[in-house]
């Protein structure tokens, strides 16, 4: 099976030869659809993904097939330009430096590449997972001085949380953020932290603490370091019960950002009901709620997500069950709560690949999530049928940014003796974010 990046290419050029015929309207930009099935069939969500990132660094917005929901902000990292050498080289030359300059450096730098990353930057990685086994390989590896994080710029700061002090940690590409992670800012989360303490009034002699702050991992190291201080504490995706259970332990409800769609599917699968999770919206007072609402909550969630996961759909479950009867639907519990209830399984990236993995030969997989990923397993597991649920889907437009004239760039640098677009976190931050993640790492099923 082709890469993502070679099904949108030709997807791409098929959609310019069909809208060059005469008479035919034009169609708004970035509505494009992109789809990966087992047939192989696929059109691009946005043909401005065939172009190179550097073409479209510069402009504002998370980048082609990102919703035009998603507003970036306009403190957001953008990428300089990249030299002409890079631009203007061609795939196998970017191999031939890649790989050139990756065996010069050896052990000094480490490549860590995300499981949503193209295949053109996770044949390079030497280590692939999800951005929490990332960040702990970048603390598993002292011997490294520099580790070259491909994925995005929340990622890259937990690496260098949790790396040494005299290791770098380096974003090939700064415009590679998250959407996600930038629907909460710290200064939303501290105004809302203040309205709530106000609303709930302190706890009572013998009482839990009023409310308990958990984020996700896909958030700001300012936001994790709040966290830190606030007697809260960092989930993952495959963590999140055993974390929500840790925070009712110690306080009468949480206020958890910024996926409100994760924390819901979790606290439901806990027996919350859902009438008992308003969901707090930054821009308005008491985040839209009544301070009654607020005081009989139990999961106060914040009015974030994934561009992603939020398009999978319940019809869609249905479509594949009726064109593959037997399916196993499987999805990120980043989707919203009824596609969760009508999959088959739900669970983090290594759930699903686990899923795969166990898959007996033959069996027809339905997934809900990232399509590099989708694509990936169904390269791995050819006994198997495989295929993306949305039939309309994108890649994370922000990784897709990560392309190997990037990594080449940022390979030959380190070389040169430079360290391009290196991701600090301030210590005053990295050691209240290390409070939050260690109090995650010690909470234990």
């Amino acid at each position: 099976m082709s890469s993502v990046h070679e099904l949108i290419r030709g997807a791409a050029a098929r959609e310019a030869a069909v809208s060059e015929r005469p008479g035919r309207p034009t169609t708004a930009p970035h509505r494009k659809p992109i789809a990966l099935r087992a047939t192989g069939s696929v059109s691009s969500c946005d043909a401005d993904l065939a172009d190179d990132p550097w073409s479209i660094d510069t402009k504002p917005g998370y980048g082609p097939g990102a919703s035009v929901g998603d507003v970036i902000p306009g403190t957001a990292p953008r990428q300089g330009p990249l030299p002409e050498r890079y631009t203007n080289a061609s795939d196998a030359e970017l191999d031939q430096w890649i790989t050139a300059a990756k065996a010069e450096l050896g052990d000094r730098v480490r490549i860590l590449g995300h499981f949503y990353q193209r295949d053109e930057i996770v044949k390079y990685a030497d280590f692939v997972g999800d951005s929490f086994m990332l960040a702990q390989a970048a603390k598993q590896h002292p011997e490294a001085e520099s580790f070259v994080f491909c994925g995005v710029h929340f990622m890259a700061e937990t690496a260098d949380i949790l790396s040494g002090p005299e290791q770098s940690v380096v974003l090939p590409n700064l415009a590679a953020g998250c959407s996600m992670a930038d629907m909460a800012t710290i200064e939303q989360v501290e105004a809302c932290w203040s309205e709530l303490t106000a609303a709930l009034g302190p706890a009572a002699e013998g009482e839990l603490q009023p409310v308990i702050p958990v984020t996700y991992m896909n958030s700001s190291a300012a936001i994790k370091a709040f966290c830190g201080r606030n007697g809260g504490i960092v989930c993952t995706s495959s963590n999140a019960r055993t974390v929500l259970e840790w925070a009712f332990e110690r306080g009468q409800r949480v206020v958890f950002f910024p996926d409100q769609h994760l924390g819901r599917n979790t606290a439901k699968a806990m027996g919350v009901p859902e009438e008992l999770m308003p969901l707090w919206r930054p821009h308005l007072a008491l985040g839209g709620n009544t301070a009654e609402q607020l005081r009989d909550s139990k999961v106060i969630l914040w009015n974030g997500f994934c561009s992603v996961h939020k398009r999978f759909t319940v019809a869609q479950i249905e479509q594949a069950r009726a064109e593959y009867p037997g399916a196993r639907v499987i999805v990120h519990p980043e989707c919203p709560a009824p596609v969760v209830e009508a999959a088959d399984g739900a669970g983090s990236t290594e759930f699903i690949r686990k899923e795969v993995e166990a898959a007996a030969p033959g069996a027809v997989l339905a997934i809900g999530t990232e399509i590099n990923l989708v694509n990936r397993l169904q390269q791995q597991r050819p006994d198997l049928t495989i295929f993306c649920l949305d039939p309309v889907v994108c890649p994370c437009s922000t990784m897709y940014r990560i392309h190997p004239a990037y990594l080449a760039w940022t390979l030959e640098s380190l070389l040169a003796g430079q360290v391009p677009n290196q991701i600090s976190v301030t210590d005053d931050v990295a050691h209240d974010s290390r409070i939050a993640l260690e109090r995650m790492l010690a909470a234990k099923p």
